[in-house]
């Protein structure tokens, strides 16, 4: 079947605001330097319903979405020798292949080597894998997912362990990897500092098994939503606040409590006013916060320079400044998404508490979890 179209079946977006269509598509085979893989599990991101609100400005349609899986390699292209058939992997929406300038410098993870074509939903070579009644489909972040089967480039691939539960490591390829990388890679959190994570969704938890491991001594939740508190504690958070239970801002109250301001903090929500707020929470001198989330287009940040003057640090991180494909993995990611999973099917149906969907592609799984509707 490898020099075959398969069919299969996806979730299309035919456009945008309009909800996902499960079609039977065609899936062409992987051309050189390309990566056929068939999926087993996928997740949920909010950046995927972002781009179906219309409101990303590279949104593209008709698309077939998702950016959080894991599965198996179907097939390999020409030229392609470190994955083969049968591979177990994790598709990436930030490649490395190891060779341009980003990658070549040890301060970033961004690659740029496919990003103007990836950005346009298209194969390295300016083209899609993909058609549904005789219309071609776009890609999405390189790697489209809410398929059965898809096609990536094969530096956009990580393999990992054949023996990890892909219905829970599929959250290394978004979630879990972004949360933890923004506190061990671009924060850098020592042991004893006071760090404080705003938003408690799948990504916030990340950050606070982050802290955790990396030896924070107080762990502060911000949430709106009280429910989140209980777990977001067994994750390793010393206490929970909600800014609703405040007169005055959160950036004050958490100033107060922490005789100066947090060391570290992180916005995992994508709200330019908790990034402000995240921000003048740390401690003069030192404090650095991490903006994790995802504004939406044309949002901006504002803060007194004042507050950057006097020694605060307002740092950006994307997939936690993972390079993934060299990534050692730490085993504490796998156990944490391991335990995210487990949540997330027990707040499927909770209003306010979804973190992370789970969808399972592989026939035999199929129908655990389907927060996608069939038209």
């Amino acid at each position: 079947m490898a020099s075959q179209v398969i069919k299969c079946k996806a979730a299309v977006a035919w456009e945008a605001r309009k909800p996902l269509s499960i079609e039977e598509i065609e899936v062409a085979p992987p051309k050189a330097h390309e990566v056929r893989i068939k999926i087993i599990a996928t997740a949920v991101c909010h950046t995927d319903a972002y781009t179906l609100s219309g409101a990303d400005p590279e949104g593209s349609f008709p698309v077939i979405l998702g950016h959080e899986g894991a599965g198996i390699v179907e097939s390999v292209g020409e030229g392609v020798t470190k994955l083969k058939a049968g591979d177990t992997v994790i598709p990436l929406y930030i490649p490395q292949c190891g060779e341009c300038k980003f990658c070549l410098n040890p301060k970033t993870n961004l690659c740029q080597k496919i990003r103007v074509t990836q950005g346009k939903g298209l194969m390295p070579d300016g083209t899609s894998r993909f058609t549904c009644k005789g219309k071609t489909i776009l890609h999405y972040m390189g790697t489209s997912t809410f398929s059965e089967y898809t096609v990536v480039a094969d530096i956009s691939v990580a393999k990992i362990d054949p023996l990890a539960p892909l219905d829970k490591v599929c959250l290394l390829g978004c979630g879990i990897s972004t949360g933890y990388g923004a506190v061990v890679n671009t924060a850098k959190v020592e042991p004893g500092s006071t760090c404080a994570v705003f938003g408690l969704g799948g990504v916030g938890l990340a950050v606070i098994m982050g802290c955790k491991v990396a030896g924070a001594s107080r762990i502060i939740g911000v949430d709106i939503n009280k429910d989140k508190f209980t777990r977001a504690k067994e994750f390793g958070a010393s206490e929970c606040i909600n800014p609703q239970d405040f007169s005055k801002p959160i950036q004050e109250v958490l100033v107060e409590m922490t005789d100066g301001g947090v060391d570290y903090s992180f916005e995992c929500i994508g709200n330019v006013k908790v990034m402000r707020a995240a921000l003048e929470a740390c401690h003069k001198g030192w404090g650095v916060s991490v903006v994790v989330g995802v504004a939406a287009s044309g949002e901006e940040v504002a803060t007194r320079p004042f507050q950057l003057v006097t020694g605060r640090t307002w740092k950006g991180t994307a997939f936690g400044g993972c390079s993934a494909r060299e990534e050692k993995r730490h085993q504490n990611m796998f156990v944490g998404a391991s335990i995210v999973a487990q949540w997330l099917r027990i707040c499927l149906l909770m209003q306010g508490t979804r973190v992370r969907a789970l969808v399972w592609e592989d026939p035999i799984c199929r129908g655990a979890t389907g927060p996608v509707s069939h038209n």
